[in-house]
């Protein structure tokens, strides 16, 4: 990320958890399509979470997603 590119929206990122979550749930995604973009939220929000710019209001809510996905991606590891 450059400073120049602002960092996603942390509503845009939930509601891609949630989606991904929901479809799971549902059965209307595949496990390997769900790793694969659950990886990609997770690497997404480090990137964010890594950058020194990121005001700090925003760390917490950014850091609550990355637990959030990290959470729905142990239970596609667990089953």
């Amino acid at each position: 990320m450059t400073s120049q590119t602002p960092p996603p929206s942390p509503e845009h990122l939930e509601a891609s958890l949630e989606h991904v979550d929901q479809a799971l749930k549902q059965g209307q995604i595949a496990r390997g399509a769900a790793k694969g973009l659950i990886y990609s939220l997770i690497e997404t929000l480090g990137v964010v979470l890594g950058d020194p710019s990121l005001p700090e209001q925003l760390r917490d809510g950014y850091e609550g997603l990355l637990e959030t996905a990290r959470e729905i991606d142990q239970r596609l590891h667990d089953s």
